[in-house]
């Protein structure tokens, strides 16, 4: 056992030197681009004019552009204050078509992934028939995003991610053709050494096991000895968007989604990680809340169509999807409507947000939200006001012990406006929620890996559960209801407060926000 402790104390080490080595490298790219830009505007009084006339056109051009509002904001500031330094990381980093490349990769996977996505016209005419004003968000999810409406899945929400893991490592034990499992972040510990023994077996069983996770999301966490082993155990390990010490603007799009999909009959989804503080096995920011859904029934096709995206994106030759999208087995218990979801920041299309938006515009009498991070714009907070100040209970919850400062201190820097307007907010006491759910109307319920930030809403591959009149959205409720039990409520302590010092700083920190 020590010597096994000391090789995974070295190989942790190497993989978070290779994480500063990949930053370094960058940032000196960085430098001598804005150093060499910023030498000869001094020696040269042509290029002074041209970089001077050209950050007015690329301002202007910002202006024009559809992009959220509170990025133009930033981007214009930032290349107003330092002319230089501003236009070269908006040249690299703030443009669409410095994705071109890939968004024609996932654009062609996309197109050739869609088609097995169909919409069962009986599902999506029930919902019609029984609840209008929900099948708007069916009809957005089908028509403008591609996902189809099922109304033939039972879904299992979990509060406790202890309870999660040990019926997903039932789910594994029962495969029979295929494993997926897709997530932000692994660590290679305790949590995840329980699913590598079924997984291990499962291959030599001769199941097709899969494994995909984010490189950044899991530095600190693995290195490259990790693949070796899963490869010499039959389990096809994949790395997305691997860090690599050579400016690249795609490093900034992570894969943050986190799924499992079982023989395409059984699906888990949700906002943990597989790394052992999501178990509260390690609790270095408290105690860990978060939650995620078992799905059983057809929209597993969804999860499945959703993983092999992603898995087809770091093959050469794309991906048949057809051997795995086999007709689910229909459980006694389903009921309601699901929805699973994906976000791409590739596609121009802010789904995550949407459904978000989509569900507080519908609210009548109660909106319950979890997010670990609340860095949002004016429209969503708009948003939230309105459901307010129309009489709907809002209600939010973020972490009590933050497990990033200053992006803590932004989140707090909403709570004033918010709260003034009659948003109640709640701070989770024992420690940090990461949970991503909404809740309306104990009507329906979302739930998945979207936080309420910059990053997961415009930045991140992301996914998400959607699902309404079914038993599981009284879970949530439940959920909701023993959560804010837990909770200090903060809402008075902010409501009205506007320190003009502290006013100042937060406006700072928020003006920056969208680019954390």
């Amino acid at each position: 056992m020590p010597v096994r402790t000391e090789e995974k104390r070295q190989t942790i080490k190497n993989s978070v030197s290779r994480g500063v080595l990949v930053a370094v490298s960058v940032l000196l790219q960085v430098g001598w681009i804005v150093w060499l830009v910023m030498r000869l505007n001094r020696y040269y009084a042509f290029i002074s004019l041209f970089t001077g006339l050209l950050s007015l056109l690329v301002v202007l051009h910002i202006c024009s552009e559809r992009m959220n509002a509170a990025y133009k904001i930033s981007w214009i500031v930032l290349i107003l204050l330092f002319p230089v330094l501003g236009l070269c990381l908006f040249l690299m980093f703030g443009q669409e078509s410095a994705n071109l490349l890939m968004r024609r990769k996932f654009g062609q996977i996309d197109q050739h992934i869609v088609e097995f996505l169909p919409q069962d016209p009986d599902a999506a005419r029930a919902m019609e028939q029984q609840d209008p004003l929900l099948a708007n968000q069916a009809r957005y999810l089908r028509q403008s995003a591609g996902f189809p409406v099922y109304a033939d899945t039972r879904v299992t929400y979990y509060g406790d991610t202890c309870e999660a893991l040990e019926a997903q490592k039932e789910a594994l034990r029962s495969a029979r053709r295929f494993i997926f499992m897709e997530y932000h972040a692994i660590e290679d510990s305790t949590a995840w050494r329980g699913l590598e023994e079924i997984l291990a077996a499962k291959a030599a069983a001769g199941v097709d096991v899969r494994v995909f996770y984010d490189d950044m999301g899991s530095l600190g966490f693995l290195s490259k000895p990790f693949v070796r082993r899963l490869e010499s155990e039959g389990i096809r390990c994949r790395v997305f968007n691997p860090l690599v010490p050579v400016l690249n603007v795609f490093m900034n799009n992570r894969d943050h989604r986190k799924i499992t999909v079982v023989d395409g009959q059984v699906g888990f989804t949700g906002g943990y990680n597989l790394a052992d503080e999501y178990f509260n096995l390690t609790s270095p920011y408290g105690r860990w809340k978060d939650s995620g859904v078992r799905l059983e029934g057809g929209a597993v096709r969804s999860l499945t169509v959703i993983f092999l995206e992603m898995w087809t994106a770091t093959q050469k030759t794309p991906e048949d999807p057809r051997p795995f999208l086999v007709p689910a087995a229909v459980p006694q218990e389903a009921a309601g409507f699901v929805i699973p979801y994906a976000d791409s920041p590739l596609d121009g299309l802010p789904t995550g947000e949407d459904v978000y938006l989509n569900m507080i515009g519908a609210a009548r009498k109660r909106l319950y939200l979890t997010t670990p991070y609340l860095i949002i714009d004016d429209e969503m907070q708009r948003a939230l006001v309105l459901a307010a100040r129309r009489g709907v209970d809002v209600r939010i919850v973020t972490p009590g012990i933050p497990d990033k400062k200053v992006v803590y201190r932004v989140t707090r820097s909403f709570y004033a406006d918010l709260a003034t307007a009659g948003v109640r907010v709640f701070e989770y006491t024992p420690g940090f929620v990461h949970a991503k759910q909404m809740l309306m109307d104990d009507e329906a319920a979302a739930c998945g890996t979207i936080n309420l930030d910059y990053r997961s809403l415009y930045l991140h591959f992301e996914n998400g559960c959607w699902f309404c009149r079914c038993p599981a959205v009284a879970a949530v409720r439940r959920d909701f209801e023993e959560l804010f039990a837990q909770c200090t409520e903060v809402t008075d302590q902010y409501a009205g407060r506007r320190d003009r010092f502290v006013h100042g700083i937060n406006g700072v920190l928020r003006l920056f926000g969208p680019l954390m």
